[in-house]
């Protein structure tokens, strides 16, 4: 009930600028991310500390003094490898020795622990400050309507692949993030639709797996990805679980 009525203040609460930018009783990008944050998990991804597996590593969310510190551990037989990126900085520790790693390379593991990371807690990065929401048409999947939002970069703060662009169609029933699709430029460039499944809470915050498609025709715009998914006509290409998720409630200091 709680959540309910917060998203009913999320909807109340209209800036002037916002209602000039929106048609009168439509819903505008931010207010749906901001529902769709709410419904998913809210403060708790602020105040949580969390950890799960994924291929084989374990990735580890910490907050000190109000700031969120990302973690790798990596354990193999003779050593654990732990990479931490903190204040947009990397450091490698093996079994607690801190290493010395060549400034490409530590932007490489930067970037993977990052995405890693964002993808874990979608929806909550959509409202960092370097995202911008832009307001599709409305599309049907799979019997249930969706709102489709656009996001896009701003070069300052938004990352290495600032360039790229996503989309996410939020249930209008539950405000939830069902599917999502990205265009990326690195390494020759390709687009991705993905599926949520196995949908489930873990104290407080959702958390799905994704089934992850490519696109066999790379012509076609990233904005008509969902129509090719409706025509069964993207590839699998592989699947994103996540294992063995862990919540310590309000815990950041």
């Amino acid at each position: 009930m709680y959540r309910v009525i917060t998203i009913l203040m999320f909807l109340s609460v209209i800036s002037c600028e916002d209602d000039k930018k929106k048609e009168p009783g439509k819903l505008s990008a931010q207010q749906i991310v901001d529902s769709s944050i709410t419904v998913c998990g809210g403060d708790l991804y602020k105040t949580s500390e969390i950890a799960f597996g994924f291929r084989n590593k374990t990735y580890i969310l910490e907050g000190k003094q109000g700031e969120r510190i990302q973690k790798r551990l990596t354990v193999n037989d003779s050593a654990i490898v732990t990479d931490i990126v903190q204040n947009q900085n990397f450091k490698r520790f093996i079994n607690d020795s801190l290493v010395s790693v060549v400034d490409s390379m530590a932007t490489k593991y930067s970037n993977s622990i990052n995405s890693v990371h964002y993808f874990a807690y979608l929806p909550f990065g959509l409202n960092d400050p370097a995202v911008n929401k832009e307001l599709l048409e409305e599309v049907r999947i799979k019997e249930k309507d969706y709102y489709k939002v656009k996001v896009t970069f701003e070069q300052e703060n938004g990352g290495v692949d600032y360039e790229d662009v996503y989309l996410y169609w939020f249930n209008k029933q539950t405000f939830k993030p069902d599917y999502l699709a990205y265009e990326f430029l690195t390494d020759g460039g390709g687009m991705r639709f993905r599926e949520a499944y196995n949908e489930r809470l873990v104290n407080g915050i959702r958390f799905v797996d994704y089934k992850n498609y490519k696109t066999v025709d790379r012509s076609i715009a990233i904005n008509k990805i969902d129509s090719l998914f409706v025509a069964n006509r993207l590839e699998l290409l592989s699947k994103i679980e996540l294992k063995n998720i862990e919540i310590i409630p309000g815990n950041y200091n």
